[in-house]
């Protein structure tokens, strides 16, 4: 997956939460961890797994 599609996958809500705090490469993704990333509103678990595999496709991870 091309790392500029990676919020395409996204529900609605998801992909606004991320924009909203200013999310929208892999690299300031993975500068959060999940637990924070699971702070924003409108962002659940559900979006987690398509998240975790737009960043190990680009050789990142969430931060520990």
């Amino acid at each position: 997956m091309a790392e500029a599609h990676f919020l395409s996958r996204l529900s609605a809500p998801a992909r606004r939460a991320l924009e909203a705090n200013g999310v929208t490469t892999l690299e300031k993704l993975a500068e959060l961890s999940e637990q924070e990333v699971l702070r924003f509103h409108g962002m659940g678990p559900a979006s987690l797994p398509k998240l975790r595999e737009a960043l190990r496709a680009q050789g990142l991870t969430f931060r520990s």
